[in-house]
């Protein structure tokens, strides 16, 4: 009685956000089925041109009483996401996380940083990155994708406000259960995520999950430690981001308690 259904739900970004987090406090839900892995078919050129069959190929089974859901951080930022997605499902409900956009600047660096050791590949300083000929590098990725009102403008060219729901990152891994009631609430599915499916685990310094009488906690690659970065150009990012940040909460009709 099971089938592979198109996503109803995609969690659309952002990178470093805490999407991972956010699937996985999701997938404890009995109704909500969740793909494996980031799929990329609506940013990546190569995988849409394979067409919608193959996309559902990619989801897991589910029941019809099932909201199926995919993340692929990528689509945010991606110029094409907005239009492909709402050609597919214009009445799709999307799922958006963020975090202050510096701290999503310097956990973007991160990632990248531990990659490129594992790598065996040279690597920067966050500050010689971030800080070209005396001034702030605007044109460096990971500032590009922080600039969520420049993003948010073309979603909401194709989906209204009500059909996105904001979910705060930096809330979220403080005390998740209230930010995934809302999710909840948006998603039109009965309260099933409970507070005993959460331990804050001291060694990791954030929650796990607990359900189906198992415990797990996110892969060790989440939750690293960032690099010190020098105030000077903390406020410099604050600065230019403040700017933004306040477009976005016109925007969204919300504030966030970001710099």
């Amino acid at each position: 009685g099971t089938s592979r259904q198109i996503p109803q739900t995609i969690i659309i970004g952002v990178r470093k956000g805490g999407t991972r987090a956010l699937l996985e406090m999701l997938d404890i839900h009995p109704n909500i089925v969740v793909a494996a892995t980031e799929v990329h078919f609506f940013d990546w050129e190569e995988n849409y041109v394979k067409g919608i069959d193959w996309y559902r190929s990619l989801m897991p089974f589910s029941y019809g009483n099932q909201i199926t859901i995919e993340k692929t951080p990528g689509y945010f930022t991606s110029p094409q996401a907005p239009e492909r997605i709402h050609d597919m499902n214009s009445s799709i409900k999307l799922l958006l996380i963020l975090r202050d956009p510096t701290e999503r600047v310097i956990s973007d660096y991160t990632q990248v940083y531990y990659n490129r050791i594992e790598s065996h590949k040279p690597v920067q300083l966050f500050e010689d990155i971030v800080i070209k000929n005396g001034a702030l590098n605007t044109k460096y990725k990971a500032i590009q994708r922080s600039l969520y009102d420049v993003h948010m403008e073309r979603w909401l060219k194709h989906f209204s406000l009500d059909q996105i729901h904001i979910v705060d990152g930096n809330t979220l891994i403080k005390d998740p259960l209230p930010e995934l009631q809302k999710v909840e609430r948006f998603l039109n599915l009965p309260s099933r995520i409970m507070a005993s499916n959460f331990y804050f685990n001291q060694t990791k310094g954030f929650y796990c999950i607990r359900s189906d009488g198992r415990e797990r906690c996110l892969h060790e690659s989440k939750g690293r430690p960032h690099p010190l970065v020098n105030n000077t150009v903390l406020e410099e990012l604050y600065s230019y981001f403040r700017e933004h940040n306040a477009k976005f909460y016109k925007m969204v009709n919300h504030s966030f308690n970001w710099h």
